[in-house]
């Protein structure tokens, strides 16, 4: 699994959609999706505020998920 699916499971897990995780982050719903797919990565401010908003911790979104080349 990378960081793309991790957010938008534990977000759908919620039953939250895109827009209003980003009406809560005060970014567009483009910008979600980015995330979601892998375009683009949080800040670390966004990602802090994404661990307080679905209680689990920012590690388990973030770093675990993503797979690197060597």
């Amino acid at each position: 699994m990378n960081n793309t699916n991790k957010l938008k499971e534990i977000r759908e897990n919620k039953d939250m959609k895109q827009i209003d995780l980003a009406l809560m982050l005060g970014v567009s719903q483009r910008t979600i999706s980015a995330w979601e797919t892998g375009r683009r990565t949080p800040s670390p401010k966004f990602m802090q505020q994404i661990e307080d908003i679905f209680n689990v911790p920012k590690e388990d979104i973030f770093f675990t998920a993503f797979s690197y080349k060597m």
